[in-house]
């Protein structure tokens, strides 16, 4: 694809994603943009996340469609006419509608917009809002219902849409159709088209782009042969601006083989604005959208591209069908120039499009077309083309050009009609934006520049600025900005006084400089200037670019307080812990230097919070400033000596103030506060409203009772009680009320708290004995202490209070005050009194139950008969009286017939006892209420009539149920309910004249399962002569009981009675669960007469039914028969058709359904006369059935029914002429049932040219079959005629469809199985090679001739493998030739292929495949480690000569560990030949190389090779090694164990090995090593011992400094060697008087030079008199405790004089930690001036 201009490849395939096959369609799958694709599969939707290394998200999630926005993670589902928008980041539903019709096609139009196109209308969705979709446009009538919609499309303006669709055409081709609507002026335009799309241009010689439709045309009457069109114009331009742009339609160049292909995408690249046409049959087409001219095109898939989005890269994505495969398509922008010239040969179109795209490869035509332009003196289009050639021809030598060009007379010089072109096509680079300058500035013209800069005409540089700079500062600036000139932009800066945006500016493009020193400048020539600087330093990103400390004391070095002071504000703002220093002395340089509002103000913004709180708090009670001395202290006893001035302190923070201290703070200060009498009561009491939850109540009572101001604790409570929880709190204030003889808000918070606990208020309110007991009243009426409040009121006189509690406070109690005075003897009239004044209010049952049970009812009577007469008509109140008069027998039936108001289930119970039928007359009052009391006093007493009664006139079926249902347990007839039975049929129902009663006695019955009974009474009711005899209920009833019952009466009652449901009656007849279908038979035949059914069409239906019962029941078709017959009805007939039908009587039912004209039946008819074989009766039922129905089954089977009877003339004359029957499917049914001469004309008449040759085939007429498959054209009918020719040994036939066949790659594998089968190999081979010259020749051709050559023609293997390498399936014709054990030419391929670890398992398998040189090449490039491995260890096996030059090759890729591994697995024998390659590698110093070498090396008795590596590489077991050496034979392999134990610090075992060999000198060189004096004396002694004298005194001399002197001389005294330890002690000597010698020098006293004391002195001098008066000063420089010039310590201060203090402490890191007995600034002692001397003049206090 090097010299193609289109790149076009597989990124991925849905299908091995595990994405069905049946859902990679148009529908279910969709892709917005190239950041999702996703799918819908039957129970779930799949996204795959293309920007996240394609990860997959299944969902389970039901949807018929899903679409993913193109830019948010917002996917869009459809379900049916539901529509729901979901945020996959936020995992929320954003929106939700049900569209009034399904949704046909969906797409996002944008990031913003949901375009829903349905049957008839276009709707769009916006994101902003929840608003339902909207609208747009309505569908044109060319793109109606039957056109399937494709593609839409909404231009960038969002003014103009495009709808697209396909429809069937004629001749089976497909018809596009667009329509075009403006939403401005609201028509549509149709087109005739495939697809379109918008896009936006940027014409040469135009400011404003061009928004073109560019669309696809083919009409569907244009004549044959003519080619489809592009068409390119603009839409939407304002006619005031010109023309719009619009080009010539341009042919589509459409090959020959796709005349019927048609597009189905077109995709714009706006980046490089081409054009991409995508076809069905995967052709790609690629336009330039300026000329509209064809660049290039090929057929990129065979399948069809179903859906397609576009890359803002300049790319375009599609998806095939089925297969899946996700292609990406992009210009070859490097060779498209070379391909138009070449292929396309249009130097014109190749100069325009590298121009525009500025693309390689037309630079030698811009360079002979300047020339040409500039020789003809055509100044203007040599500029435009310089302009149009990109970077090839704008160069200094064009300019030189140009400048050197004569001026024409009267016009302008050829170098401005140049700059002129340019500034009009774009931008200026920076050679002629210098050039365009120079002449511009001469002339004085600077707005010309200005002008091109803002329009960003020309490329700034640095060389621009400075040619600027004289002329103009700020357009330099610009100029420097733009070019990142940053010293030069800076000083632009400074020159224009914008020092605030120097800092930002540096920091922003990351430039450093000096800082300093420019701000020191500035501080003398311009504070403000330097304190804006000084700003933005401090505030730089990335941290301060200057030292906060140094540029304070700068400032204020200059007497810049002020200044000083918004420096450091600035510096602090953000507030930070390392500032705390600087934050303190800030406040203090404000607090002592006279502007305390400053320091106020600060700590009133809060900006600053790590300064020293303590010493700033000190600072402010000096001032006078209370409060904010007050907020800084934190020990109690500093807050109480501020607060001593409280007085001064507004109010307010001292309330807030105590949220600032904890809770025993606040107690303490409070009660310090209150200790000073009554002036801060007020505050006080506010503390304690505002923090009483905080400090607690109890506290604060024990605060205000401690001082015994019982008027703050009122005060304070009455503020809190309200909202207070706290039952003490309740309490008090209650207390307190009361003592200061508040009793209303006593009786306030008594009658309305819910807190305080009653049982203590109340004990208090008795014990105080207040002259006013409301109070008492509340508590004891709202908590239930009536009984005692009464008590209490009785005993103390207070009558009055006990008749207002209960007429006014609470009369619902009044029973328990009554009941209270009950129990006290109180008087009688005093109680009615009470109960008469309380009247209604007073509850009734509640009342009678006190009086009841205390034996004292008659005494309510007054009070109760008061009540009725007042219209009371309580339940209560009339139960009462009901007692008292039943009791007293005053007229007690008359009261409980008349009275409508008591309960008679308290009153009925009440007279059971007394008289039962009183009992029954109440009971009979509830009307319902107490039926089971009235039935169990009536079964009880015996009272059946009245009871019979009773039910007969309730009509309550669940009543009746009750007292006629049997139990289930019980045995035999219960003799109570038959008594009743008897009496209701005897007495109670024939007294009744009421049919509603008389029914629902009947239902009762009925509902009770008395079938017997029932017959009985409805016998006597219906049949007897009775004023119901006709009513057709109880006919119904009679003949329904009867079919329950007894059967056989159900014929005399039918044909006995007239008036009931035939229709219903006859039903339930016929039921399942009767069966009496003779009996439903007569019913319908009797109700079928006219006297019966007047209406034609109810006797047409009743008869329908009778027949029905004959054959739907008792199955008696002759007998049916008959009766059609005799009836001769159609309808009849039609139901004897069916039932003839039904039971597989399909000529009978034929004869039925022709007399009774019905083709209802005809699909049953069709499939039974099949069935049945009789084609021949078939016809005049379908031929009848034609005239009234137009189905495709009819004219499809009467099509069949000809073909079976062999009736071709009929058949051809019926398919010639108008039908509706499916061709298709009943040609594929002949054809499969063996009638090929119908089939092949019925396949001829609809050109199905597939199938007509199948037919041809099973006919023998090849030639035919060949010219069908060649109509045809496909690949299934190509592949049947070849096979089928090739049976018949037609292998010219067979070659010709082959050739057809083996273009497509699925199919290679077919052919190849046939051909092979039938063993013509030759013609096989012969085929495949002459497929090697087809146009469109597939890999799959190439790879298998080489796979065939494999198994017949090996010779040719090699030579077809190089040839047409590009152009093969590697791995197969690998396999093949594996398989034909052709392993030279898979070796090839395999290296060729890049496939090395294969290459490499054949030449290690098959001997004759091995080839060192290659085999080396290729070892190299392997991608599994493992096969260096085993390449090693085929080369141990087969090559060891060659092992070292392999190792040499793969040395950087192999683990060596391992291979030596390997090589000790091996053998020893590996070991030798592996040893030239452990050397080399030996350097990377690993365990295994080092062990293996050093064993080598022990073997070969290499003692100098071993030291050595022990030396070099001591990465081994290297005590392992010294245990081996030990004990060998040879002397230096001992010694050689010593030295590994010396290295490895085990001096005892080294040192005894080396004594063992006499080896003394490496014994004592160990020993010195060891540093151990115990290790040394064992070896002096054993020397001793030997009495190795020499050896003693040289082990003497080379440990002495670690050998004690005593050690020495002992063993030199007893072994008389005094000589032998003199160096010893000489060496020791000397190194003790060296260490004195320095330990001396070193505590020897400093001497004081002339120097220091006149430093002291001007240092006293200083610290002194010598400041100004009334200035601070602020030290440039070192303070008085750091070191001084040079390094020296800054004296100290004389005895009895504290140090002098630096006023600014800015030379301090940080202040000194606080002292015992000190203040905390270490100042402890001092006089005020904190410097131990008189203060000077003028000098403020610390």
């Amino acid at each position: 694809m090097a010299n193609i201009p289109v790149v076009y490849h597989e990124i991925l395939n849905l299908q091995q994603l595990g994405v069905v096959e049946t859902s990679i369609k148009h529908g279910l799958t969709s892709m917005s943009s190239p950041n999702w694709i996703v799918c819908v599969e039957p129970s779930q939707v799949t996204l795959i996340d293309l920007k996240n290394n394609n990860q997959i998200t299944r969902r389970p999630i039901q949807a018929e469609a899903a679409t993913m926005n193109p830019i948010h993670n917002i996917l869009a589902l459809r379900s049916g006419t539901t529509l729901q928008i979901f945020n996959l980041d936020a995992k929320a539903k954003l929106k939700s509608h049900a569209m009034p019709e399904p949704v046909l096609f969906w797409k996002w139009t944008g990031a913003q917009n949901l375009a829903l196109v349905t049957a008839t209308s276009v709707y769009h969705w916006g994101m902003d809002a929840q608003s339902p979709p909207q609208k747009v446009f309505d569908r044109h009538p060319t793109i109606g219902a039957n056109s399937q919609i494709i593609n839409y499309h909404v231009s960038p303006d969002d003014k103009w849409c495009l709808l697209g669709g396909i429809s069937a055409g004629q001749g089976g081709g497909v018809n596009g159709n667009m329509q075009l609507f403006s939403r401005e002026k609201k028509v549509s335009q149709p087109l005739q088209g495939h697809a379109g799309s918008f896009a936006v241009l940027k014409l040469m010689g135009r400011d404003d782009p061009a928004q073109v439709l560019c669309f696809h045309e083919k009409k569907a009457d244009s004549p044959p042969g003519e080619p489809p069109k592009l068409f390119v114009m603009e839409v939407g331009r304002d006619p005031s601006k010109g023309a719009p742009f619009r080009l010539a339609p341009t042919p589509i160049p459409v090959p020959p083989e796709a005349a019927a292909d048609f597009p189905v995408s077109l995709v714009v690249d706006q980046k490089d604005e081409l054009a991409f046409l995508i076809t069905k049959m995967g052709f790609l087409y690629l336009f330039d959208m300026h000329t509209g001219k064809p660049l290039y095109r090929a057929r990129i898939t065979q399948d069809t591209i179903f859906t397609t989005c576009d890359d803002p890269n300049g790319a375009m994505y599609g998806i095939t069908v089925r297969r899946g495969n996700v292609m990406r398509v992009q210009l070859n922008g490097q060779a498209l120039v070379p391909y138009v010239m070449s292929t396309l040969r249009d130097s014109d179109l190749a100069i325009k499009v590298a121009g525009r795209l500025n693309l390689p490869g037309a630079e030698n035509l811009y360079g002979q077309e300047f020339e040409r332009l500039m020789s003809a003196g055509k100044v203007v289009d040599a500029a435009k083309l310089v302009a149009r050639s990109g970077g090839a021809l704008r160069t200094s030598a064009t300019i030189q050009r140009f400048q050197s060009m004569p001026a024409e007379p009267g016009s302008p010089q050829p170098v401005f009609q140049y700059f002129s072109t340019l500034l009009e096509t774009g931008k200026l680079n920076e050679q002629e934006s210098l050039e365009l300058a120079k002449p511009v500035l001469q002339q004085g013209r600077p707005q010309l520049m200005e002008k091109w800069l803002k329009d960003d005409k020309l490329t700034c540089s640095e060389a621009l600025g400075d040619l600027i700079m004289p002329s103009d500062v700020g357009m330099a600036l610009s100029v420097y900005l733009r070019a990142e000139c940053h010293s030069k932009a800076i000083n632009c800066f400074v020159q224009r006084g914008e020092y605030d945006k120097i800092v930002p500016y540096s920091t922003s493009v990351g430039f450093k400089m000096d800082y300093s020193t420019m701000l020191n400048n500035l501080l003398f020539s311009n504070p403000t200037g330097a304190l804006d600087l000084a700003k933005g330093l401090v505030n730089a990103e990335g941290g301060p670019l200057i030292d906060i400390q140094a540029t304070a004391e700068a400032f204020l070095s200059s007497n810049r307080v002020q200044e000083t002071t918004a420096f450091l504000l600035e510096a602090l703002k953000d507030n930070k812990s390392e500032h705390a220093y600087l934050q303190t002395k800030l406040l203090e340089i404000n607090l002592i230097g006279g502007a305390p509002q400053v320091a106020d103000a600060i700590m009133q913004n809060g900006i600053l919070t790590h300064y020293d709180r303590p010493h700033v708090a000190k600072l402010c009670e000096r001032a006078g400033m209370w409060q904010r001395a007050a907020e800084h202290y934190t020990e109690i006893n500093d807050i109480k000596r501020v607060f001593k001035n409280s007085h001064q302190m507004n109010p307010e923070f001292v309330v807030t103030y105590f949220g600032k201290l904890n809770r025993d703070q606040s107690i303490m200060l409070l009660k310090d506060m209150m200790s000073r009498g009554p002036s801060n009561m007020q505050v006080c009491v506010e503390v304690a409203k505002k923090y009483h939850e905080e400090l607690g109540s109890e506290a604060l009572v024990e605060v205000f009772e401690s001082n015994k101001a019982v008027e703050g604790l009122y005060y304070y409570l009455g503020a809190i009680v309200n909202f207070s929880e706290d039952p003490l709190v309740h309490f008090k204030y209650i207390q307190s009320a009361c003592t200061l003889g508040q009793f209303k808000e006593a009786e306030r918070v008594c009658r309305d708290s819910n807190i305080y606990v009653a049982e203590e208020v109340k004990d208090y309110l008795k014990n105080a004995r207040l002259p006013d007991p409301r109070p008492l009243i509340h508590v004891c009426d709202r908590y239930d202490y009536v009984d005692e409040l009464t008590e209490y009121l009785y005993l103390n006189s207070l009558l009055q209070y006990i008749e207002v509690y209960v007429t006014k406070v609470s009369p619902a109690k009044t029973p328990a005050v009554v009941g209270k005075l009950f129990d006290l003897g109180a008087n009688e009239d005093f109680i009615k009194r009470i109960l008469m004044s309380v009247g209604q209010a007073c509850p009734v049952d509640e009342m009678v139950e006190k009086a009841e049970t205390r034996n004292r009812l008659r005494l309510l009577q007054p009070w109760l008969e008061a009540r009725v007469a007042t219209g009371s008509t309580e339940a209560g109140t009339h139960n009462a009286l009901g007692k008292i008069y039943i009791t007293l027998n005053r007229d007690p039936k008359a009261f409980l017939k008349n009275n409508m108001f008591y309960d008679p289930k308290v009153l009925g119970p009440f007279c059971e006892s007394l008289d039962p039928s009183l009992a029954f007359f109440a009971y009979q009052k509830g009307a319902g209420s107490c039926d089971d009391e009235l039935i169990a006093i009536s079964l009880t007493h015996g009272l059946f009539r009245d009871l019979a009664r009773y039910l007969v006139e309730r009509q309550d079926l669940e009543l009746w149920a009750k007292v006629l249902k049997k139990e289930e347990n019980e045995e035999g007839e219960d003799p109570q309910r038959r008594q009743l039975i008897d009496q209701i049929v005897e007495w109670a129902l024939p007294e009744s004249t009421n049919a509603d009663e008389v029914s629902c006695t009947v239902k009762a019955f009925m509902a009770a399962d008395l079938p017997g009974e029932l017959i009985t009474l409805l016998e006597r009711i219906v049949l007897q002569g009775s004023d119901f005899s006709d009513n057709k209920n109880l006919q119904n009833l009679l003949i329904l009981t009867a079919i329950r019952a007894d059967a056989t009466r159900v014929g005399t009652y039918i044909d006995e009675l007239d008036n009931f449901d035939a229709k219903d009656i006859a039903l339930i007849c016929v039921s399942e669960s009767h069966m009496l279908y003779e009996e439903g038979y007569n019913i319908y035949v009797k109700f079928a007469k006219p006297e019966f059914s007047k209406d034609k069409e109810e006797q047409i239906e009743m008869q329908v039914s009778a027949i029905g019962v004959l054959v739907d029941y008792m199955k008696d078709l002759d007998r049916a028969k008959a009766y059609a017959t005799q009836i001769d009805e159609k309808p009849v007939w039609s139901k004897l058709g069916k039932a003839q039908l039904e039971e597989k009587m399909p000529a009978d039912a034929i004869e039925s359904f022709l007399a009774a004209e019905d083709p209802s039946e005809y699909v049953q008819v069709c499939a039974d006369a099949n069935d049945a074989e009789i084609w021949g009766e078939l016809i005049p039922f379908l031929t009848m059935a034609r005239k009234s129905l137009q189905e495709n089954l009819l004219d499809t089977e009467l099509i069949y029914a000809y073909a079976r009877i062999n009736n071709l003339t009929e058949l051809e004359k019926f398919v010639s002429g108008p039908n509706v029957a499916n061709i298709q499917s009943i040609g594929d049914r002949c054809f499969s049932e063996g009638l090929y001469h119908a089939a092949k004309v019925l396949f001829k008449n609809i050109n199905n040219n597939s199938k007509l040759a199948l037919c041809h085939i099973h006919l023998d007429e090849y030639r035919d079959a060949v010219a069908a498959a060649t109509k045809a054209n496909n690949v299934s009918t190509w592949k049947h005629v070849c096979f089928a020719c090739l049976r018949a040994e037609e292998f010219r036939l067979a070659g010709i469809c082959g050739l057809e066949v083996i273009k497509y790659p699925d199919h290679v594998d077919e052919v190849v199985t046939y051909y092979s089968d039938l063993g013509h190999f030759t013609h096989l081979v012969s085929l495949f090679e002459q497929g090697l010259g087809l146009e469109d020749a597939h890999i799959g051709i190439f790879t298998e001739l080489g796979i065939l050559y494999t198994k017949h023609v090996p010779e040719k293997v090699m030579e077809h493998c190089k040839v047409f390498f590009n152009k093969l399936n590697v791995p197969k014709v690998v396999k093949a030739c594996e398989r034909a054990r052709l392993f030279p030419p898979a070796v090839y391929l395999y290296t060729t292929d890049k496939q090395f670890d294969a290459a490499i398992k054949v030449m290690m398998d098959r001997a004759t495949a091995w080839q060192p040189e290659l085999f080396l090449d290729a070892i190299v490039k392997v991608r599994n480690s493992e096969v260096l491995y085993k390449a090693i260890a085929f080369y141990l096996q087969t090559h060891p000569m060659r092992f070292t030059r392999l190792m040499e090759v793969i040395e950087n890729m192999v683990d060596h560990s391992r291979v030596v591994n390997q090589l000790k697995r091996t053998g020893d024998w590996a070991l030798q030949v592996g040893q030239a390659y452990m050397k080399n590698v030996q350097k990377e110093n690993l365990s295994p190389i080092n062990e293996a070498l050093n064993e080598l090396y022990i073997e070969d008795e290499d003692y100098e090779a071993l030291r050595l590596s022990i030396d070099d590489f001591q990465n081994f077991n290297m005590i392992a090694l010294a245990t081996k050496l030990a004990t060998h034979e040879l002397l230096e392999f001992r010694r050689i164990s010593a030295y590994v134990y010396r290295c490895n610090k085990k001096w005892a075992k080294s040192i005894e090995l080396s004594k063992n060999d006499r080896m003394y000198k490496d014994a004592i060189d160990t020993a010195n090593e060891s540093a151990d004096a115990e290790i040394i004396e064992k070896l002096l002694r054993f020397f001793c011992d030997k009495e190795e004298k020499e050896c003693f005194c040289a082990a003497l001399f080379t440990c002495y400094s670690h050998v004690s002197p005593d050690i020495a001389l002992e063993l030199g005294w007893l072994h008389g060697y005094h000589n032998f330890i003199v160096p010893f002690f000489i060496q020791n000597f000397r190194q003790t008087h060296i260490r004195l010698q320095e330990l001396e020098e070193r505590t020897a006293p400093p001497k004081e030079s002339d120097a220091a004391h006149d430093a002291i002195a001007s240092t006293y001098a200083q610290g002194g008199l010598s400041m100004p008066s009334g200035v601070l000063m602020l030290e440039n420089g070192g303070g008085m405790y750091d070191a001084g010039a040079g390094g020296i310590p800054a004296p100290m201060a004389p005895a009895g004089m504290a140090p002098p203090i630096d006023m600014s402490g800015f030379s301090q890191a940080a202040p000194p930690p606080p002292q015992m007995g000190m203040m905390p600034n270490g100042m402890g002692n001092m006089p005020p001036n904190g410097m131990g001397m008189p203060m000077p003049q003028g000098m403020p206090a610390m």
